[in-house]
C-alpha cells in the first residue's frame, strides 16, 4: 500500500522544500496540501471537528505555490491537494495553474477537489452556498474544455469560454470523459457526490477514511451504472490517523493508497512523526 501524508502547511511551519525532501528520501509516496485563501473573523459556520478552529486555518500556505517549491526538489514524490476550493478560484485561471503545476513535475500532480464547509469565506469569493455543488461541476466542465486536445468550447450556467490555444496540458491522457491530471472528488457519501465522482473523476478522497465498508457499494454501483471501468475506480482515505489494523482493514477494501496526516509543527515534530510511520512503509521498521 501507497502511503502519502498530508499537512497544514503554514508560516510557522516546517518548509515545502525540507519536508518534500524527506518525504522522498524516507519512501512516502506523496504531499497532499489543503487550501484556504482566509478565514473570515466573525464566523457563524461551526468547525466540522467540533470545538474552536485550529489556528492553523488561517495561515494555511498557497497550495499550488507550495507543491511547486516540493516539485523543484524531487522527482519521484507525488504532489496533490487536498482539497482545492473549486468553487472560489476563476475556472480559466486554475486550469492553467493546475496544467503548469503537472507539466513541470512531469505528470505527478492528483487534483483533490471539494465543495468546502465554511459559508463566510465562499462567501467572500461571491459563492452562493446553496448551488456550490453545481457551480464546482459547471467549473470543471469548463477546464476540460481547455485541457482537451483540440480547442473546445463551453458553455454553462455559470461560466464559459471560447475554443481556446491553452498550454501546456496535464500530462495524463483523457480516460474516457475524465480530462485533465488524476482527480479526486473529497466530501462525505451521498448520491450527488458519487455521481460527480461517475462523471468527471478517478475517484473518492473520503476524509478519515471512516464508513468505507458501507459506502464503498454504493459508489461501485453509481460508477457502473455510468459505464464507468469498475478496476479503475480509486478510493483514497484521507487525513488518516493510521494503525496497522486500519490500513489491513483498507487493504482489503481495495485500498491502493492511503494519505495519513501530519501535525502542522516545526521540523522536530513533523520529522519525529515521520518516524513514527515509517513502520507503515514497505519494508519499514519503527524509529524513536
Amino acid at each position: 500500500m501507497r502511503i502519502s501524508v498530508t499537512i497544514f502547511l503554514t508560516d510557522e511551519t516546517i518548509t515545502p522544500t525540507h519536508l518534500a525532501r524527506e518525504l522522498e528520501q524516507r519512501g512516502f509516496c506523496g504531499l497532499y496540501l489543503p487550501e484556504h485563501t482566509h478565514i473570515p473573523v466573525e464566523r457563524t459556520t461551526p468547525y466540522p471537528a467540533g470545538g474552536d478552529l485550529p489556528p492553523e486555518y488561517g495561515r494555511t500556505l498557497d497550495p499550488f505555490i507550495a507543491l511547486a517549491q516540493a516539485a523543484a526538489v524531487t522527482r519521484r514524490l507525488a504532489l496533490g491537494t487536498g482539497i482545492t476550493l473549486v468553487a472560489q478560484h476563476d475556472p480559466i485561471d486554475l486550469a492553467k495553474q493546475i496544467a503548469t503545476l503537472d507539466h513541470l513535475s512531469g505528470g505527478r500532480f492528483t487534483l483533490g477537489l471539494g465543495y468546502g464547509w465554511n459559508v463566510e469565506e465562499a462567501a467572500d469569493h461571491g459563492v452562493t452556498w446553496r448551488t456550490r455543488r453545481e457551480l464546482v461541476r459547471d467549473r470543471m466542465a469548463l477546464m476540460r474544455a481547455l485541457w482537451s486536445e483540440e480547442p473546445t468550447e463551453y458553455t454553462g450556467e455559470f461560466g464559459s469560454v471560447r475554443a481556446s490555444l491553452a498550454h501546456p496540458k496535464p500530462v495524463q491522457k483523457p480516460r474516457g470523459r475524465v480530462v485533465g491530471p488524476r482527480t479526486l472528488v473529497g466530501g462525505a457519501a451521498g448520491p450527488k457526490l458519487f455521481a460527480h465522482i461517475a462523471e468527471f473523476a478517478d475517484g473518492w478522497l473520503p476524509i478519515g477514511g471512516r464508513g468505507l465498508t458501507e459506502a464503498l457499494p454504493a459508489l461501485r454501483s453509481v460508477w457502473a451504472d455510468a459505464g464507468r471501468d469498475p478496476a479503475a475506480l480509486q478510493v483514497v482515505p484521507y487525513a488518516v490517523q493510521p494503525t496497522p489494523g486500519k490500513l489491513a482493514h483498507y487493504a482489503e477494501l481495495g485500498v491502493e493508497e492511503v494519505v495519513v496526516q501530519l501535525p502542522p509543527a516545526g521540523e522536530t515534530e513533523v520529522l519525529r512523526a515521520l518516524d513514527s510511520y515509517a513502520a507503515l512503509l514497505p519494508g519499514g521498521t519503527a524509529q524513536g
